[in-house]
């Protein structure tokens, strides 16, 4: 979306699931798209093409089979993850591996250009392409922290520096950590004296004591963490001169253009991952089995709170914070002591939505939320989140097999099919504009009260297994537009306008 900042990104994301020797359930398949900030991104297709894989997988439940899923929520040198320094460390190697590569696909390319035989041609152009797409997503760590340093023979020096830049990043982000914590306990003192004065009491000696012990340890941990910033950004400005005279190369400037500052979530390693699941929240599909039985509402909602270390203790603060969430997703005050069995399914999605903002987060995955629910409560649920989304300028995946909703609250819609993605678009141009044959029969199968319609159009054929899909484009067994190239090539996903994407060899010819 122009001039939208991206939050999500994956490039070429794959999941595969085993399901018996040397054989894969390809739940996705490749998948390449951006979320942008403060948007919602409805997410479509029929049960089993993978939404719900693919939400999953982008938070890291489900630790991706290959691919990027890129966050921009947090810089890539504020989380200083650990595979940043092991690309640094290794870079020498790293790049011998990606050159040899390069000069790999450079050599397809001329036997794709030099065949004569049409099914050949077609094979080598699919090969190409799967060698295309494995080079950019394999190699896009090394291009995206070294940057235009790439195409520098000697570069140790400047190595070095980004070592150190990294170091120092390392350090700041492990001091953070014991901010946050120190902050917590800090306002939990301010906030049991200012509680006793207000009910009349005298705060006591001991109260006292450890609010001036707690704002000195938070004093001080922000002293270190100003000096290492200033630290870290006289090595940033050594940086920045040792790139100045290499800035007047056209390779190393676009080099350096690729440089990102997203975080790659699928090299995270546990514990540094852990640390980003505030800012990344689900809201899961069923509201009975998500939700502990044996836990009461303000235990489910607050347990988020005390490990992100929004606060330390359960105490009143936390309470009062826990209750505020509780009104803004439509539940009273008396149901903080209840247990989920004592709740309908509307009441039970809104706690689980609770749960999820609970933790203040920056992006949220809709696994089919209001699906459960009768079509009354839908309605509810689905303004209650539209509200928040405003409020807290929130980021969404809604994923729903029912268009009618998903063109309700989208902003854009993409269309999955067999774990591919075959459309995208403004959601009102997908419904408008349909560029690609399942969309269209998705779209033509919509019931509707106007009879004039005519009977529902059914999408022929089965859909082929996910173990061993169809060779080509996925979709062309059920196609009424296949022609060969559809049977052999996997078509490319293509801008056809601002802002639609497809995949599909006869898009044009779709298109008229």
């Amino acid at each position: 979306m122009d001039g939208k900042k991206v939050l999500i990104r994956s490039l070429a994301l794959k999941q595969y699931f085993p399901v018996g020797k040397n054989r894969f359930c390809k739940a996705n398949d490749g998948i390449t798209i951006d979320i942008c900030e403060g948007e919602t991104f409805g997410l479509v297709g029929e049960s089993g093409c993978g939404k719900s894989t693919f939400g999953r997988t982008l938070l890291q439940l489900n630790r991706q089979t290959s691919g990027k899923t890129l966050y921009y929520g947090q810089t890539l040198w504020e989380a200083a993850p650990k595979y940043v320094g092991n690309t640094l460390i290794k870079y020498r190697r790293y790049l011998d591996a990606y050159r040899k590569f390069q000069s790999e696909v450079k050599k397809t390319e001329s036997d794709w250009q030099a065949e004569t035989d049409e099914a050949k041609k077609l094979d080598k152009l699919d090969k190409l392409h799967r060698q295309q797409a494995e080079l950019e997503g394999k190699y896009y760590d090394l291009v995206s922290i070294v940057g235009g340093f790439i195409t520098v023979e000697d570069n140790a020096s400047a190595l070095k520096l980004m070592l150190e830049e990294y170091k120092i990043c390392r350090e700041i982000r492990a001091m953070l950590e014991k901010i946050g914590a120190a902050k917590a306990r800090c306002m939990d003192a301010d906030f049991e004296i200012k509680d006793a004065a207000a009910g009349g009491r005298t705060p006591s000696a001991a109260q006292k004591v450890q609010a001036d012990r707690a704002k000195a340890r938070y004093e001080l941990l922000m002293e270190k963490r100003a000096a290492l910033e200033k630290k870290l950004q006289r090595k940033q400005e050594e940086l920045r001169a040792f790139k100045e005279p290499y800035m007047k190369e056209e390779a190393f400037r676009t080099a350096e253009e690729r440089r990102t500052q997203g975080i790659d979530l699928a090299r995270l390693e546990y514990n540094e991952m852990r640390l980003l699941r505030s800012d990344l929240q689900m809201i899961f599909q069923d509201p009975y089995s998500s939700l502990n039985p044996r836990m009461t509402v303000g235990n489910i909602i607050g347990a988020g709170m005390k490990t992100h270390h929004l606060f330390i203790k359960e105490n009143k603060r936390m309470q009062n914070e826990v209750l505020d969430v509780m009104r803004r997703c439509g539940l009273e005050s008396y149901f903080l002591h209840r247990f989920p069995h004592q709740f309908s399914g509307g009441q039970r999605q809104r706690i689980g939505i609770a749960r999820s903002l609970a933790v203040r987060p920056k992006f949220v995955v809709c696994d089919e939320a209001v699906s459960a629910l009768d079509v009354s409560i839908q309605s509810q649920i689905i303004n209650l989140l539209q509200d928040l989304k405003e409020q807290q300028n929130l980021t969404y995946l809604f994923i729903t097999h029912d268009l009618s909703v998903v063109r309700y609250v989208s902003d854009r819609i993409g269309v999955m099919y067999l774990g591919n993605m075959v459309e995208l678009a403004p959601a009102q141009e997908i419904f408008d504009r349909p560029m690609h044959p399942y969309t269209q029969a998705l779209i033509a199968a919509i019931p509707t009260v106007d009879s004039r319609d005519g009977e529902l159009k059914i999408i022929e054929g089965d859909i082929p297994s996910p173990v061993n899909p169809p060779v080509g484009c996925k979709f062309h067994t059920r196609c009424d537009y296949c022609t060969e190239i559809c049977r052999h090539v996997m078509p490319e996903w293509e801008e056809i306008s601002s802002g639609h994407f497809a995949a599909c060899h006869h898009m044009h010819e779709i298109s008229g």
